[in-house]
């Protein structure tokens, strides 16, 4: 796919190198972005072999608002660094993309408000605390109000993000809707090229179509701004030689893309989609390439 190919070569050729938390160097860019039509097809890279089944079993774990990943698991090992033995996790996606913590009243300044139980999106937690779904607001706000600029997820609370193991890289996204077309644009505060962009950009343009088939939508673009957007990069002969991913890329530039696959999704409200719902149509790749994940 041209887009991603053109975001790994802005990276390689411009990219600063810059020592990194996992202890592994990086080529380190500045602001990267750029955008994908999704009417061209579903953007699941062809140049090398992508996980599609762990793909989609990560999004139905977020849409199901987990806060743990003892079913996910059972599909994929995708998040298990990250998690303690009992699958618990720190921060997690679906928690809140689904269960966004709503203050107390008490927590209150001035004059500021925050919704409260009558509002249909607040749920009351088992503990008592109140919590927000903002994607089933953001679904209410695009079938009614499609012309709104304010339909935003959030995916960062500061006060978790400060003490957390991993605190979210792809932590807020805005739904846009023009000319019967959904769009969505996310913001990623951190971009590992090789390995999480690829599943980020299916992963939303996944979100984007289950959203717009809700809605009776169509599909338009998918954009995405990267604020540190790098390629791993180690010396030959080095101790982390092993998490270099810049050769694995250089040979995925050599690949020539084949047609994009369509994607299938049956016609049920989002909260009733399961695995079996999604059907990936024409799917011709080239062979995977190994890149090792920097922890």
């Amino acid at each position: 796919m041209k887009e991603y190919h053109d975001l790994v070569k802005l990276v390689l050729e411009n990219g600063v190198r810059k020592k990194s938390r996992t202890g592994v160097d990086t080529l380190s860019y500045f602001g990267a972005f750029y955008r994908v039509d999704l009417s061209n097809g579903f953007p699941l890279l062809t140049t090398k072999q992508m996980m599609w089944k762990s793909l989609l079993y990560e999004v139905l774990w977020y849409l199901s608002g987990d806060d743990h990943i003892r079913n996910l698991r059972e599909h994929t090992k995708i998040w298990d660094a990250w998690a303690d033995e009992s699958g618990n996790l720190q921060t997690a996606y679906g928690r809140y993309w689904r269960r966004y913590p709503v203050p107390e009243k008490s927590a209150a300044l001035g004059e500021e408000v925050f919704v409260n139980e009558s509002n249909p999106f607040v749920k009351k937690e088992e503990n008592g605390s109140l919590t927000f779904d903002q994607i089933g607001w953001v679904i209410d706000q695009i079938k009614n109000h499609p012309e709104s600029r304010r339909m935003v997820v959030n995916a960062w609370h500061p006060a978790n993000a400060v003490v957390s193991k991993l605190p979210p890289c792809h932590y807020t996204f805005t739904f846009n809707v023009s000319d019967g077309k959904l769009n969505c644009h996310l913001t990623q505060r951190s971009g590992d090229i090789a390995l999480g962009i690829p599943f980020n950009l299916a992963a939303y343009s996944l979100l984007t179509q289950i959203i717009a088939q809700d809605a009776g939508l169509e599909v338009g673009y998918f954009a995405h701004t990267i604020v540190d957007a790098h390629i791993y990069i180690a010396d030959k002969g080095s101790d982390t030689e092993e998490y270099d991913h810049t050769e694995g890329l250089k040979l995925q530039l050599t690949r020539e893309p084949y047609e994009l696959p369509k994607l299938k999704i049956e016609k049920k409200p989002l909260d009733e989609l399961t695995f079996d719902d999604f059907e990936l149509v024409g799917y011709k790749h080239h062979p995977r390439i190994k890149f090792e994940v920097a922890v």
